[in-house]
């Protein structure tokens, strides 16, 4: 039998690469929370409409195979940011996901040949752009791949890890890169429904990039079905045909957001606390026991809602005491008693069954709880350590736990912000010290807001401290990371927890929507002279600047924290330091990193 000819031949890709035969593509990305487009995937497509673009990967591969891809993939991603930018990305709140080899990576950095990203792409602000990184099996250098990833970081990309899970995209390119975005492969996804083993899989990864601080998105979402198992988890974001196919143009779709029961709690005020510290021993049963085994255990113990099945320290399935009763024992016939006494309980396992590893922070599982289909969302929990069955944790437990930190926020919350205080930022703080999870810390104060509050009044002070806690809120949250928080010291001081290298970035659009404000703040006479008559804060009469923010960023990455004094102590003399700089200013501290002390000042408009 003759050998098919390659797909792709050399001198084919390189007519393609001269004429730019190529096009993209986007397929959206959406947010599991609101339902709203999140960003938007440029996939690259054959420009000819007569010619076959599923054949993309052979060309790839083909690519590969004759030391094109460099070239090839900076053609597909200058294509990616040309129609993006030419289609109004920019006029949208929308990130753009760009795909990128390593090899074009480190060729761009350290080859000479930067092409178009070391410039603004095509009017895109860079921290709208995504990099996912693909084919990491193509990587022999890390340490050169790691520097061209944070010399990208530093000009203000984003990383993602694309296709995590399949081949070389696995923990070891998590732990080099710490991207901000992790992509399930598809693989994990397809039928996730119906198999125990990749949906355990996939609630690990999410638990783990979640601890990490890094943002999960569900690839290759193909079915009704598997979008319900992923909402869920605790997943961000999802993508798949299922959802909208890619297409030459920027959707514009919605999807429908399931939402809450009235009984649900707020997540975003839960201060972290594991399931295992609310666990219970709990008797099992095996699955060669028969049904009347449990039927007796359940009649002598009146207040067992279930029982779990477990064989060789492993979590087989859960019995739910009414379902068990009403379907087996009762039966739709009335004659389930009689046919019970000659089965086992693996003869009617239930594989739907909430099951979670000890350490599991509440709300995670509270999460999980409120994905389940009504029939099942008041079953108990089944709680392994190591994948071991260690015990139980009742749904009214699980409530009452809630409820109680509920209450406890309520009271530590600031009043007139309604931001976690003092005793919620330092038990955050410790949480991630213990945890060793790298994060930025920003210290974020007002300048000259006493003099402000004495002349213009408590009530205009209050509505400045209110305004910059929503802008803190809003540009914080928009990164959709579950290490990000929010904090009220009190007055005039805030307090703001990011992933490493995300802060300055933050900072800056913080900084920007203060002074877009600043019109709403003063007075318009006060505005055009830039200053107003006062008494500051030695009791002398004089010129007092409008209000500006001095912010202080101290990082785990760079400086060595052991407690949480430590790092107060720290803050405060970074936040000390951006206030004797002129305007709004960040002061970012390295004292006991690679780099030597740094700082940038942005003036105030």
């Amino acid at each position: 039998m003759a050998r098919c000819p390659p797909v792709f031949e050399r001198e084919e890709i390189l007519d393609l690469l001269r004429s730019n035969g190529l096009t993209s593509w986007f397929q959206p990305i959406f947010s599991v929370k609101t339902g709203k487009i999140y960003g938007y995937e440029a996939l690259t497509r054959l420009a000819d409409p007569k010619r076959d673009s599923g054949r993309i990967d052979l060309l790839f591969k083909r690519a590969q195979e004759e030391n094109l891809t460099p070239w090839l993939d900076m053609l597909c991603q200058e294509n990616a940011f040309r129609k993006a930018a030419s289609l109004g990305i920019s006029s949208r709140e929308a990130n753009l996901y760009v795909n990128v080899c390593p090899e074009s990576l480190m060729y761009r950095d350290f080859g000479g040949e930067t092409g178009g990203l070391d410039a603004p792409p095509n009017g895109i602000d860079k921290e709208r752009v995504v990099l996912e990184i693909t084919e990491q099996d193509a990587i022999r250098n890390y340490a050169l791949f790691k520097g061209a990833i944070d010399n990208y970081r530093n000009m203000g990309y984003k990383i993602a890890i694309d296709d995590f899970g399949a081949g070389y995209g696995g923990l070891k390119m998590l732990s080099i890169i710490a991207p901000d975005f992790v992509k399930i492969d598809r693989y994990f996804i397809t039928n996730i429904n119906q198999d125990s083993f990749k949906y355990n899989l996939v609630d690990a990864f999410a638990t783990v990039c979640h601890k990490l601080g890094i943002t999960v998105i569900a690839e290759g979402i193909e079915e009704a079905d598997e979008l319900a198992t992923i909402q869920g988890f605790d997943i961000e974001f999802v993508q798949g045909y299922y959802l909208e196919r890619p297409q030459p143009f920027l959707g514009e779709k919605t999807l429908t957001v399931t939402t809450r029961s009235p009984d649900t709690l707020d997540l975003d005020i839960l201060v972290s606390q594991t399931i295992g510290q609310l666990c219970e021993e709990s008797p099992s049963l095996r699955p060669e026991d028969e049904l009347m085994t449990a039927y007796r255990y359940f009649m002598r113990n009146s207040e067992c809602r279930s029982l779990p099945i477990v064989e060789a320290g492993r979590v087989l399935g859960l019995l739910s005491r009414a379902r068990f009763l009403e379907t087996h024992l009762v039966g739709p016939l009335g004659y389930g008693f009689a046919m019970a006494k000659h089965r086992v309980l693996q003869d009617i396992l239930e594989d739907d069954f909430l099951i979670t590893e000890a350490d599991a922070a509440i709300e995670q599982v509270v999460a999980k709880v409120q994905g389940r289909s009504a029939p099942f969302r008041y079953d108990d929990i089944c709680v392994t350590r190591h994948g071991y069955y260690c015990g139980m944790v009742g749904i009214y437990s699980l409530l009452e736990a809630t409820n109680l930190k509920n209450i406890q926020l309520a009271r530590g919350s600031n009043p007139l912000t309604g931001l976690p205080g003092n005793e919620f930022i330092q038990r955050t703080i410790n949480r991630l010290l213990k945890e060793k999870i790298d994060f930025d810390i920003c210290y974020v104060d007002i300048d000259n807001f006493k003099p402000y509050n004495d002349y213009y009044g408590f009530e205009k002070g209050d509505m400045v401290i209110c305004a910059l806690a929503e802008m803190l809120r809003n540009i914080i949250n928009e990164k959709a990371s579950p290490l990000h928080f929010v904090g009220h010291i009190g007055g005039d001081d805030f307090i703001v927890i990011t992933r490493p290298h995300v802060s300055r970035p933050s900072c800056r659009k913080i900084i920007a929507s203060f002074e877009r404000s600043l019109a709403t703040f003063h007075h318009g006479a006060d505005l055009i002279k830039k200053s107003y008559l006062a008494i500051d804060r030695q009791g002398n009469k004089g010129e007092i600047p409008l209000l500006s923010l001095s912010i202080g960023i101290v990082s785990s990455v760079h400086c060595l924290i052991r407690s949480y004094g430590e790092l107060a102590g720290m803050a405060s003399e970074v936040k000390g330091a951006a206030k004797a700089m002129p305007g709004s200013a960040i002061f970012l501290d390295r004292r006991q990193g690679k780099d030597p002390v740094s700082s940038l000042a942005t003036s105030a408009a």
